[in-house]
C-alpha cells in the first residue's frame, strides 16, 4: 500500500489539491491577507487556498496530533527589513495563524481532520484515505524504476 512517504511530496500536494478544490471553499479575504508578518504582499497563485490546505493535511498526516502554533512556525518566515527589536542574527516570524485555523476548520467540517483535546488536531480515516489514494495515483502517474517496487 502506497503512503504519503513514499512519493514526492510537491506532486502528491499537487494531487490533493485539485481534489479539495470540490470540496472547500476560498474565503473572499484572501485576495488581501498575507500569509505572514514577513511577506509584503498577498500570494499570486490563483490556487493558493488549496495548495496550502493539502499541504497541511500532508503535514497534519506526517506530525500530528499537531496545533496551530508549530503549524504557523513551520510556515514563517525570515524577518528582514529593520535592525529594531533584533537581540540576535537569527529573527524569523511565524506565518498567518488565521489561515491555517481557517482551513483547518475546513477539513474539519469535510471530515478529513479532527480536533484532539489539548493537543492539537490529528488526520481521520476519511483523511488519510484521501492522502493515501492520491499518493497511489501520483505513483502511477511517475515514471521512475526505483519507485515501481511500492507498486
Amino acid at each position: 500500500m502506497v503512503s504519503v512517504y513514499d512519493v514526492p511530496a510537491d506532486a502528491l500536494i499537487e494531487d490533493v489539491a485539485d481534489r479539495l478544490s470540490d470540496r472547500i471553499e476560498e474565503p473572499d479575504w484572501i485576495n488581501y491577507a498575507k500569509t505572514g508578518q514577513t511577506r509584503e504582499l498577498p500570494p499570486k497563485q490563483d490556487d493558493f487556498w488549496y495548495v496550502r490546505a493539502a499541504s497541511l493535511l500532508r503535514k497534519v498526516a506526517k506530525e500530528g496530533p499537531i496545533g496551530v502554533d508549530r503549524l504557523s512556525t513551520e510556515y514563517g518566515g525570515r524577518k528582514r527589513g529593520s535592525t529594531r527589536y533584533r537581540v540576535s542574527g537569527n529573527s524569523s516570524d511565524t506565518g498567518s495563524k488565521n489561515i491555517i485555523r481557517t482551513i483547518l476548520q475546513q477539513l474539519e467540517s469535510e471530515g478529513l481532520v479532527e480536533t484532539a483535546k489539548g493537543q492539537g488536531r490529528r488526520i481521520t480515516a476519511d483523511g488519510q484515505g484521501l492522502l493515501d489514494n492520491a499518493a497511489a495515483d501520483v505513483l502511477e502517474e511517475l515514471d521512475r524504476p526505483e519507485l515501481e517496487r511500492y507498486a
